[in-house]
């Protein structure tokens, strides 16, 4: 594929290297910020807070992201600290990442008294955008990619400078499990954004969208084939996996919970009267 978009040579000035997954991360986001933005126009809040709130995701995503690949395989890393600085270039474990931004959005949405469940409604849309656009960047750089294959879509990478920045096996059929993801981040943002059309409870497509994306999450990994995401199990559940089930459990629990407090609390409800 194409893991360098531009490599400009700029005389005494150097080198202007542009990478794939770095634009499509950038686009991803910016776009995710616009939706974002337009989402909360229509619900009445704040956009420049809402911008704020994506900036302080965007950061804290990020170290989360490299905090659980560190830890996830604090061996390797241990052995070898200059790949921490060359993993840079790489996007990280996103459930890290999702954590420690979800943790930083709490602080932010109380610090400012933002309405938590309208916030992170209009949130899951365009986390699902940024995602998928992202996926797309990741499929370019080779990064996420999938065991070996042999259905006709199966596809082979042979660009010499992906295998040195992600390790992709060259000259391969692989399962594209970066498009798994990428079709599976643009079919979540559809649903979340039919269900926030018709939200009848704040939080529910927050919660809709953990549960569609860690279920699919579980799924795609069955087919990814980079060791470096860790493994458990005897090797038959990766980390995200294993995070995956207990959160699909969890969303489909508060689902289920706000939706009775929410028939619980309509006009009427046990009057008897319908």
């Amino acid at each position: 594929m194409h893991p360098v978009l531009f490599d400009l040579d700029l005389g005494s000035w150097g080198r202007l290297t542009i990478g794939t997954y770095g634009l499509f991360y950038a686009v991803g986001f910016l776009l995710a910020l616009r939706l974002a933005g337009h989402l909360a126009r229509r619900d009445g809040i704040e956009v420049g807070r809402i911008v704020d709130l994506g900036i302080v995701c965007l950061l804290s995503g990020f170290i989360g992201a490299k905090l659980l690949l560190y830890a996830v395989d604090a061996r390797y890393y241990a052995e070898h600290p200059l790949e921490m600085v060359r993993s840079l270039r790489s996007a990280g474990v996103f459930y890290g990442g999702l954590g420690l931004a979800v943790l930083a959005s709490l602080w932010y949405i109380r610090r400012y008294r933002l309405p938590l469940g309208k916030v992170t409604d209009l949130a899951a849309p365009s986390m699902a955008l940024g995602q998928a656009i992202g996926r797309v960047g990741c499929f370019a750089a080779g990064c996420c990619y999938g065991k070996n294959c042999a259905l006709p879509w199966a596809v082979t990478f042979t660009n010499p400078h992906a295998y040195e920045l992600t390790g992709v096996p060259l000259g391969l059929p692989l399962h594209p499990t970066q498009l798994y993801h990428a079709l599976a981040d643009f079919a979540i943002l559809f649903v979340t954004l039919r269900v926030l059309r018709r939200r009848r409870f704040a939080g529910q497509v927050f919660w809709t969208y953990l549960l569609l994306y860690s279920g699919l999450r579980f799924l795609v990994e069955f087919w990814r084939g980079d060791a470096a995401r860790g493994m458990f199990l005897a090797g038959s559940l990766s980390t995200s996996q294993v995070i995956s089930l207990p959160l699909c459990l969890l969303s489909l629990l508060m689902l289920l919970g706000l939706a009775r407090r929410t028939r619980g609390a309509a006009p009427g409800a046990g009057t008897g009267r319908r």
